[in-house]
C-alpha cells in the first residue's frame, strides 16, 4: 500500500492564505470559495445554477463541487 499523502500547509495557513479558484463551465466563469468541511478536511467549494443550451432550448442546472486538498484531513491544527 502506497504511503498516506501528508499536507504542506496547516489549517491557519490554508484559510490565511488560500483564495477562491476561478472554474469555468462552458465558457461561464464561477468562482470556488475557501472552506474548512464539516470532515475537518479543507479546500474549495462552489454551489450554483448555470444555464446550458440543449437543442438551442435554455436548461438550468445545478453545479455542486467540492475539492479537498488531499491530506488536509490530518493537517496541522
Amino acid at each position: 500500500m502506497p504511503p498516506k499523502t501528508s499536507c504542506p500547509v496547516s489549517l491557519t495557513q490554508f484559510l490565511e492564505k488560500a483564495e477562491a479558484l476561478k472554474v469555468v463551465i462552458n465558457g461561464q466563469e464561477m468562482h470556488a470559495e475557501v472552506k474548512q468541511f464539516s470532515t475537518g478536511s479543507f479546500g474549495w467549494y462552489m454551489n450554483q445554477k448555470l444555464t446550458v443550451q440543449i437543442d438551442g432550448k435554455p436548461v438550468q442546472v445545478q453545479i455542486g463541487m467540492n475539492m479537498a486538498v488531499v491530506g488536509s484531513k490530518d493537517a496541522e491544527r
